[in-house]
């Protein structure tokens, strides 16, 4: 049995039949410094309320799954030293050993399937790191939209990937990668990218139909929705691609591996931007969660 609980707020949203947006918790523990990370969590988290839905943000605390944090809950999380990152490889590991760990991508897909939570927003999704040909640095987020019936709502994958080769390994994996309201794949901190995205819709309820029809089909795995920064908030991929080219060549040179390269490079792409990546990071975030909220709203209707 899985040792799993519901905030009052969820708990009330399921069995009243509300839309529920699932949230990732890495974004408050790896993402940004406290108390930053309080306010923009519970920015998000009132987005999505203000949009009609109800946010579950999840996380691992003391060994038990939490769908929904209450106030003290994710203070207190915000402020936890040493908490861990969970994926889908470690994930199980941290709950059996009662341990406390922030959920990534993969392992928030995990968790709002188990509970029957259809729509996730997040910032932007891991793929394959430049260099993977040498490293097979690839994020197990790839693996888990192949897998787990979860729409999810990102700005793209993270620019300082190599977004080319992430696009090939989902179409490879067979999953939908839907642009919103645009051809261009967005390139998250950018609008857009050289890329073409392989799906365009722009509609809530068209998102929502799709996701349906996979679950008649018996199609395995989810739907990734690449919604675009707004476009007050974007930093132009021209001014981004030197500054991206500065923070890779200063991981190499420290020798950063493995989880560390993420957070690495986010660090050091803020400094180099005086903090408008941040700033930038902020917007997308708030923008994916009001359209999960819309996608969740209509797979209400649809359903």
């Amino acid at each position: 049995m899985i040792p799993m609980t519901y905030s009052a707020e969820v708990d009330a949203a399921r069995k009243n039949g509300a839309a529920i947006v699932a949230l990732e918790s890495t974004i408050i523990t790896h993402g940004m410094p406290y108390p930053q990370n309080i306010e923009v969590a519970r920015q998000v988290e009132g987005d999505i309320r203000d949009a009609g839905a109800v946010p579950a943000t999840i996380a691992v605390i003391k060994g038990t799954l939490h769908i929904g944090l209450d106030d003290d809950q994710l203070t207190s999380l915000g402020q936890a030293k040493g908490v861990a990152k969970l994926s889908r490889a470690d994930m199980a590991a941290c709950i059996a050993t009662g341990g406390t760990g922030a959920t990534t991508v993969a392992a928030t897909m995990i968790a709002a399937q188990l509970a029957g939570i259809h729509v996730f927003a997040t910032g932007g999704i891991g793929g394959v790191h430049k260099g993977a040909e040498n490293s097979f640095d690839i994020s197990a987020d790839l693996m888990e939209l192949a897998q787990t019936a979860v729409t999810v709502v990102a700005a793209g994958a993270k620019a300082i990937l190599d977004v080319e080769k992430t696009l090939e390994v989902l179409e490879t994996q067979g999953v939908p990668v839907i642009a919103y309201g645009q051809d261009a794949f967005p390139a998250f901190w950018s609008r857009g990218s050289k890329l073409k995205a392989p799906l365009r819709m722009d509609d809530p309820a068209q998102i929502a139909a799709a996701h349906l029809m996979r679950g008649a089909m018996g199609l395995p795995g989810g739907q990734l929705i690449a919604n675009p920064i707004p476009a007050d908030a974007e930093i132009p991929a021209a001014e981004l691609a030197p500054i991206i080219a500065t923070a890779q060549a200063d991981a190499m040179r420290a020798g950063i591996t493995g989880k560390g390269v993420t957070p690495y490079l986010l660090q050091r792409i803020f400094e180099l931007t005086k903090g408008r990546s941040l700033e930038a990071n902020i917007a997308l975030v708030r923008n994916n969660a009001r359209l999960a909220a819309q996608i969740a709203l209509k797979l209400r209707e649809l359903a």
